[in-house]
């Protein structure tokens, strides 16, 4: 007899099928495998297969707190829109002040006119904030200070040369098979240490169908070019139907294999990743995702939930992370931030050294101090977890990877190595 099995519109298979395929691809339990086995009828019923279940989702408290105290009227249906988001960002000294406690450096910056980055938070990420912590890592990422009208020694405002880069505007050529498409300048949240602070925020780049087009046309004429990656602003705050249109049009050109995503959305606006978009997303695979993390506070519940939509869509999640003065830059911090993320289904990808960009020195570490945290996670940690260390080169040189010193020399046709734990080896290298 003949079984007709229920379809969906929209690629998913119905929630019969999924029961049945789950059904069919559950172990048997060591019972059934191990009839005999004395433990065999214990473990049967304290271990019943599958072992893992996703916990009950849990409430932010905070968050929560903070939409009862300043959004009292707003709805949880409002406040989980991302147009709702995006329209109430906060972008004033008298709104933030409402919300803050403001220190002085924060005054100072926010009512001066020489800060080039625009200041915008969404009430999402805000309601993370804490109120009366001028130095909390979260505040002083997203919150101006004085400091950034301080231009230290080597900082410019286009650090890696990309205006010279630039066969088209808003398109980076810096390698030889793969370009940065900058699809707009608009974020929901600036990050204090931007590298394109000279852009973001300003409107010289729309997303208008003509500027667009022009970047695809260079794209097409290309053919060395296959992979893309569209950044900017956060491509992920255009509209669904505007962004499948370019995903669309990049996919019609033969030699793009690979498309990549760059946007701080699941970090600042987790709101936006709905079952739409994802739905969307999943029709242009190859598709990756490079997500923006600097912190443990940002995996939230709801960045949690964001993040599995687009990992269950079948799409590869990496973090970028900046490393930042008194924000992220010790061993502990880090590796917080890298088992959330972990945790979360986003391997740890960069670690960026910060760019130089102008107003950025109480940001920047030392070098050293990157070295020094990528020894504390090597052997103490998932491989999975460890990030690439690397510089930008400034002036266009593209990124280069700093490690720890490893080899420390040669005896012979052995190679001495160090470990983890600062032990040597020898390893038979061959000629």
């Amino acid at each position: 007899m003949s079984q007709t099995i229920e379809t969906c519109e929209n690629d998913e298979p119905p929630s019969c099928l999924n029961e049945i395929l789950e059904a069919e691809e559950e172990p048997p339990g060591l019972k059934a495998v191990l009839p005999n086995h004395p433990l065999a009828a214990a473990a049967s019923s304290i271990l019943p297969f599958p072992l893992h279940r996703r916990k009950k989702e849990q409430k932010n408290v905070l968050t929560r707190e903070f939409r009862k105290k300043f959004y009292p009227g707003i709805s949880a249906r409002e406040w989980n829109d991302w147009h709702w988001q995006v329209a109430n960002r906060v972008r004033t000294a008298d709104r933030l002040q409402a919300m803050l406690s403001l220190s002085s450096e924060e005054k100072q910056a926010l009512g001066q006119t020489g800060i080039k980055l625009p200041f915008s938070v969404t009430p999402y990420y805000l309601s993370l904030v804490p109120a009366d912590d001028p130095g909390h890592p979260m505040r002083r990422a997203v919150v101006p200070t004085i400091h950034e009208l301080t231009r230290g020694p080597g900082e410019a405002d286009d650090p890696l040369g990309e205006e010279f880069q630039s066969p088209v505007h808003g398109l980076v050529h810096r390698y030889p098979d793969r370009v940065l498409f900058l699809v707009h300048d608009f974020c929901s949240t600036y990050c204090r240490y931007c590298t394109r602070s000279r852009v973001v925020g300003h409107g010289s780049l729309n997303a208008n169908q003509a500027r667009l087009e022009q970047a695809i046309q260079y794209i097409s004429a290309t053919p060395t070019i296959r992979d893309v990656l569209l950044s900017g602003g956060d491509p992920l705050l255009l509209s669904d139907n505007k962004l499948e249109w370019l995903l669309a049009r990049l996919r019609l050109i033969p030699h793009v294999e690979i498309i990549r995503i760059g946007t701080k959305i699941p970090a600042v606006l987790p709101q936006r990743v709905t079952p739409k978009l994802t739905r969307m997303l999943r029709r242009y695979h190859p598709l990756w995702m490079s997500l923006h993390f600097m912190h443990p506070d940002e995996c939230t519940p709801e960045t949690h939930r964001a993040c599995d939509m687009l990992a269950d869509a079948g799409i590869p999640l990496g973090s970028q992370t900046v490393l930042l003065n008194g924000i992220n830059d010790d061993v502990a911090t880090m590796k917080k931030l890298l088992h959330g993320l972990m945790k979360m289904r986003v391997r740890p990808y960069y670690l960026y050294q910060c760019d130089p960009i102008t107003g950025s020195s109480h940001f920047r570490t030392p070098v050293a101090r990157g070295l020094e945290i990528l020894q504390g996670l090597r052997g103490h940690t998932s491989g999975y977890a460890v990030p690439t260390y690397v510089i930008d080169a400034p002036g266009g040189g593209g990124k280069i990877p700093l490690m720890p010193e490893a080899v420390t020399g040669r005896e012979g046709d052995d190679l001495l190595l160090r470990n983890y734990e600062q032990r040597c080896f020898r390893y038979p290298d061959v000629n």
